[in-house]
């Protein structure tokens, strides 16, 4: 594993600037893989991070443990939490890291000579230990085979859109086999 200043060289350029979420985020990540025995992140698929969040450390985590949508291996849970859960699955060991809120206060009470709360806080993250940035706990995790990297395991289509629909994300609905968005679920409205 490369070392923290590494990695915030990486993410910076990777994300487009340097936070607090970003620190955090690599520090997250880090920490994540080495209670799980991942010592080379980057290396294979055994590794599955699950992001709660959709901002600046989702995409240090991506960083670090070269998790990515796209290979099925950064599943994201909008929990609205600066949270990640890391899943070997060789091992099946899995650990559940967050953030502390008190973390920033800590920032502010020791690095009150910078004016500004986002540099108290990159100077906290990157030097505080562990145990004062997050909390983590070993969790269970139950990952289904629709779920794991890989090509997809069936492809069905909606009845109503004609759309293929992979791996089990489609809803039976009155006999109908649907995708989520024709059976209610859109995000987004058709203009025509």
């Amino acid at each position: 594993m490369k070392n923290l200043s590494e990695y915030l060289t990486e993410a910076e350029r990777n994300h487009g600037h340097m936070c607090p979420g970003q620190v955090l985020g690599v520090r997250m990540a880090m920490l994540g893989c080495r209670l799980i025995g991942i010592e080379e992140p980057k290396v294979g698929k055994r590794l599955i991070a699950f992001v709660e969040i959709d901002r600046c450390a989702a995409d240090a985590i991506n960083t670090v443990t070269g998790c990515r949508l796209g290979k099925r291996t950064l599943k994201f849970r909008d929990f609205g939490k600066l949270a990640a859960t890391f899943l070997n699955t060789e091992t099946n060991e899995a650990v559940r890291v967050v953030a502390v809120e008190s973390s920033r206060e800590l920032a502010r009470q020791l690095f009150s000579h910078l004016s500004a709360k986002k540099e108290q806080q990159l100077e906290a993250y990157k030097t505080l230990p562990d145990e004062d940035l997050f909390r983590w706990q070993r969790v269970r995790m139950h990952l289904p085979d629709a779920d794991k990297p890989g090509h997809p395991l069936n492809r069905v289509m909606c009845d109503e859109c004609g759309e293929g629909i992979n791996d089990h994300r489609e809803v039976l609905r009155d006999g109908q086999m649907l995708c989520r968005a024709c059976a209610g679920e859109r995000y987004y409205q058709p203009i025509n």
